[in-house]
């Protein structure tokens, strides 16, 4: 096996989340983008989120289902600040599965869903 990676699936909202991500993660790099011809939509696209290796595209086939909360992004924070403000961004337009707290297992933790549908799960130790 060469390699892992995640891969996101969006329909018609991967040019928006991949911008939207750019601002909540400015250490994210945006290794190749392509567009399908004569649109916004993200044909391919590979990204580095602190070592993490996504690929994001817009689905060409319409289909019923979309993200669920069973598979997250799962990021260990440095900073109370970095959480803090990660949470309230993401949030917009988003929602708590598991409200920024302390549940026993880390300083703080907090499982949200972005206004895409991604599920992140985040942690300051």
């Amino acid at each position: 096996m060469k390699s892992a990676t995640t891969f996101l699936m969006f329909q018609g909202q991967a040019h928006d989340a991949i911008q939207q991500y750019k601002q909540w993660f400015p250490q994210l790099l945006i290794e190749s983008l392509t567009y399908m011809e004569n649109s916004q939509q993200v044909a391919m696209a590979e990204i580095d989120l602190k070592g993490l290796k996504l690929k994001i595209n817009d689905s060409p086939i319409k289909h019923d289902f979309s993200f669920t909360p069973a598979i997250s992004i799962f990021l260990e924070c440095d900073t109370m600040a970095e959480i803090e403000s990660l949470v309230t961004q993401i949030l917009d337009g988003g929602q708590a599965l598991m409200p920024l707290n302390n549940y026993g297992f880390s300083k703080q933790f907090a499982w949200i869903q972005d206004r895409f549908g991604v599920s992140w799960q985040l942690t300051y130790n």
